[in-house]
């Protein structure tokens, strides 16, 4: 199997056996996903990654609702995808942080450079989306809950270590996320010793909402930290 057929295989697979909290629910794309919808994933993995060179491994917290938690590619949206040709015709969504890693591809030097060597994977490579106090489905954060977090660490456990090994058996790790999340990585990297290093970098949607208009120093920051 190649690189790409290992990663939908993972991705077909992908479930979470954890008794949730009722007021939380899992954003599992891929279960049930429409034939199109699969179709324009396929072509993403099989376009990028149907080789056996190893990649480089840069994670997000958790799939948000109206980016990966619809496509199925972390951080990437509708634009992103129709910018590379290729149509999801039942998914029309954009994402604040979809975009920002978007321009951090394009400046890397575009997608072929940036997939040729890095695999943008999540700590849950699942997503969560709990009932706001108005009844309203919004995005949840592994870590936004002691308790679910705890819920969920053999999960999260499991999948560092699975994407680890889809990428080639990475040593080093770029994370999205300066605080809590490097802090629960962090702290189960000490344990389970996956990362000889861990890079942390502020989350895109970060950047986005409160630091749009230094865009161009974060773009260059980033890349910068990929290169190292």
């Amino acid at each position: 199997m190649t690189r790409a057929q290992r990663i939908l295989e993972w991705y077909r697979t992908l479930e979470i056996n954890v008794d949730l909290p009722a007021h939380i629910d899992v954003l599992n794309p891929y279960k049930e996903m429409s034939d199109s919808t699969y179709a324009a994933l396929q072509e993403f993995y099989e376009r990028y990654y149907s080789d056996e060179r190893p990649r480089k491994l840069l994670m997000g917290i958790n799939p948000g609702r109206l980016g990966a938690g619809l496509t199925g590619i972390p951080f990437t949206d509708t634009p992103a995808l129709e910018s590379i040709g290729i149509e999801m015709p039942e998914v029309n969504t954009t994402e604040t942080s979809a975009d920002f890693v978007w321009r951090v591809v394009e400046a890397y030097g575009g997608p072929e450079a940036f997939f040729g060597e890095w695999f943008i994977g999540g700590v849950s490579p699942l997503g969560f989306i709990q009932k706001n106090d108005k009844g309203n489905w919004v995005n949840f954060n592994y870590y936004d809950s002691p308790d679910v977090q705890k819920m969920l660490t053999p999960f999260i456990i499991e999948q560092i270590q699975i994407q680890k090994e889809l990428v080639g058996g990475a040593d080093k790790l770029v994370l999205f996320g300066t605080g809590k999340n490097l802090k629960a990585i962090g702290n189960l990297n000490k344990e389970h010793d996956w990362f000889v290093q861990i890079d942390a970098l502020e989350h895109p949607r970060f950047v986005m909402q409160y630091r749009r208009k230094r865009i161009p120093e974060y773009l260059e920051k980033f890349v910068a930290t990929l290169n190292m």
